[in-house]
């Protein structure tokens, strides 16, 4: 690690902090409409029992920081006092080079309290050996509450299963859910429905209440058509360029984490087979992926490879993998898995589809994406496993 003075730490800290100078939060980065993951963020962090830090997990620009910074202006709002509050971003190159043990002397021979601090620390996969300094920080530190980021979730969900056994909890973050999408934009169309129907309800509902629902959301039909295009992201979502929306989404969302990413933290020596594999499976989005034809449609790519690629792409939130089931809800042996992109803008722009909407074929694919999402996203506080079944 290089050395840093305490002095050019602690500038460092001032500029990631402004409100330590008394500057308030722009709307723009605490928009006041708080996503629902916002809510189970926050009451994890403020449990007056049960103390547990917060590990937000969710692909790039799904809204962690935003909903960061929400908690951040929360705690303002309720008094906190600001120089408790510390947030940090550990892309920042300073932080690589210095290391965390040298900000945090430099924060605390500054601002020396036995009070309660509030910790936010953005992209935390960056750092090494975070899992063992938040271990640390949670066992000598009884008085300390914690948030942290990171786009990519294997060393986050490893080091939950290890050192974070009852100190922290990972919080998965999805794109936008629909009902998210239409309570950011303020859509007047969006009609009052009854509270409590959860997707296992509809198939049972009669004909009558379910044509009744239908036609209540009938008038949001144009606005999902555009969810689909652009997909779940807030700042795309808010955005009036669609087309500039889907190249951002190519380069920031897919390209960064792909090449940038993955390279780093799984080692991959080969970025250009990757980038390949993610391709396939975005042209296969929904479909049943077999590992034989896979391997010999990308000129005979080792199956074992094939298969650390795929896991490799789920762990950084780019698709979802759907394990078959058999209709006592158990696994089947030697089942093929469903593979699915984790937002359905993500394969149109990544494919850079004109118009797919207008293309019953595409907009299937489009529309299971978005299902399957949704329900995954619905269950996974439950820990439930989303598969398929398919008769044979």
């Amino acid at each position: 690690m290089l050395a840093f003075t305490d002095e050019k730490l602690l500038n460092l800290l001032i500029q990631y902090n402004p409100w330590w100078r008394g500057v308030p939060i722009s709307e723009k980065t605490s928009p006041p409409k708080r996503r629902i993951a916002y809510y189970e963020a926050e009451k994890m962090l403020l449990h007056p029992s049960l103390r547990r830090f917060v590990i937000l997990s969710g692909a790039r620009r799904v809204g962690k920081t935003t909903i960061m910074y929400q908690l951040i202006q929360s705690l303002l709002q309720r008094g906190v006092p600001a120089k408790s509050i510390v947030y940090l971003s550990f892309d920042n190159p300073i932080i690589k080079l210095g290391g965390f043990e040298s900000v945090l002397r430099a924060y605390r021979n500054a601002y020396p309290t036995e009070e309660r601090c509030f910790f936010f620390f953005d992209e935390v996969q960056y750092a090494e050996d975070w899992e063992a300094w938040i271990k640390t920080l949670y066992d000598t530190q009884p008085e300390l509450r914690l948030v942290a980021t990171g786009s990519a979730s294997p060393a986050l969900e490893k080091g939950s299963a290890e050192s974070g056994v009852g100190r922290w909890s990972v919080l998965k973050i999805p794109t936008l859910s629909f009902y998210e999408y239409c309570d950011l934009l303020q859509l007047p169309e969006r009609p009052r429905l009854e509270q409590g129907i959860p997707p296992t309800r509809l198939h049972t509902m009669d004909k009558g209440d379910l044509s009744e629902l239908m036609a209540g959301l009938s008038p949001l039909q144009r606005h999902f058509n555009r969810y689909l295009t652009v997909g779940g992201f807030p700042e795309l979502a808010l955005s009036q360029d669609d087309a500039f929306s889907q190249r951002m989404l190519r380069e920031d969302v897919v390209d960064k984490v792909i090449k940038r990413d993955i390279l780093a933290l799984f080692n991959v020596r080969n970025p250009l087979q990757l980038e390949k594999v993610f391709l396939y499976l975005c042209m296969h989005s929904s479909g049943i992926v077999n590992m034989t034809t896979m391997s010999k449609e990308l000129d005979g790519m080792n199956k074992s490879t094939l298969t650390n690629y795929i896991q490799f792409l789920k762990e950084a939130n780019l698709i979802y993998i759907s394990d078959p089931v058999g209709v006592d809800g158990k696994g089947v042996l030697k089942g093929r898995p469903k593979i699915y992109v984790a937002d359905a803008a993500i394969r149109s722009a990544v494919l850079m589809l004109e118009n797919a909407i207008a293309d019953a074929g595409e907009t299937g694919i489009m529309v299971e994406t978005t299902v399957y999402k949704h329900i995954a996203a619905f269950y996974s506080a439950a820990n439930a496993r989303v598969g398929y079944y398919r008769r044979v």
